[in-house]
């Protein structure tokens, strides 16, 4: 039986991440409140953002960047999107 956490984005109880996503406390606070389905959503949307707006991840503004956007998708906030992205039709 896999762990669940109740996820800050979905108010819900959802399966919780096997392990912290980013080193030190900020890491083990997402742990403890992001869900994996959440999580993972999180890093699509990273993966569209870093690639459309060609950031360089050795960039401190850029990482800063990506942090307010994940704070914002994990709060259920506006966050920038990926121009020109069409999501796959399911």
């Amino acid at each position: 039986m896999s762990q669940t956490v109740f996820c800050r984005k979905y108010q819900q109880e959802l399966e919780a991440l096997p392990f912290p996503p980013l080193p030190g406390k900020k890491g083990r606070d997402l742990q403890a409140s992001v869900s994996k389905r959440a999580w993972e959503e999180w890093q699509a949307l990273q993966t569209r953002l870093i690639n459309e707006k060609h950031l360089n991840m050795l960039d401190p503004a850029a990482r800063e960047y990506l942090t307010d956007q994940m704070e914002r998708f994990l709060d259920n906030r506006e966050t920038d999107q990926a121009e020109g992205y069409v999501p796959p039709e399911q």
